[in-house]
């Protein structure tokens, strides 16, 4: 959690935050100090008297920031270009208690592209937990819903959460069972 490599931050501030893992949300005011434990797919996550807070990327400018720019395309995209962004994008979701994204933790079951006359996109994506009753499920989902629908061309991302299979570890790539001492 909090260590000696922690970054301190200073909320400049107000702002609008998610308790990890509960998923409630609460509201640090500004002058509040706390620390940086991670700084991952343009959210944060900050230890403030014993508990742990998920601040938005967009929330970035509380703790003195920048906040991230959305995802761009080329104008003559093809349907692979859109796919790899959407990979990119869901590569950029990390559990907020463990430092390694969705993908590589083997939270994402199924991602599918249904093109769309008006050569838009809509995304289907079925993912899960690493425990069912994870209070930051919803938080999770949103955070997947809201880096697919900023890409160019995707119309809406339909994300549902399911328990079937159950996670275990095995579904973690190689590098984030060694990454988290689990090989």
């Amino acid at each position: 959690m909090f260590n000696h490599t922690s970054q301190p931050v200073k909320f400049e501030r107000d702002c609008d935050v998610v308790m990890i893992p509960s998923g409630d949300a609460v509201s640090i005011p500004a002058g509040t100090v706390g620390y940086i434990t991670q700084a991952l797919g343009g959210s944060y996550t900050v230890f403030i008297e014993g508990n742990l807070f998920r601040i938005a990327g967009a929330d970035g400018d509380a703790i003195g920031r920048d906040i991230v720019p959305p995802p761009s395309l080329p104008d003559n995209a093809s349907r692979d270009d859109v796919e790899k962004l959407v990979w990119h994008q869901l590569s950029n979701v990390y559990d907020p208690e463990i430092p390694i994204d969705i993908v590589e933790l083997g939270l994402v079951y199924k991602c599918e592209l249904q093109a769309l006359n008006d050569g838009n996109y809509n995304i289907e994506i079925e993912m899960t937990l690493t425990a069912p009753g994870c209070g930051m499920g919803d938080i999770l989902v949103d955070d997947v819903r809201s880096k697919l629908v900023i890409i160019p061309t995707i119309a809406s991302a339909n994300i549902e959460l399911v328990f079937d299979p159950p996670w275990n570890m095995q579904m973690m790539s190689e590098a984030a069972r060694l990454e988290t001492g689990m090989l």
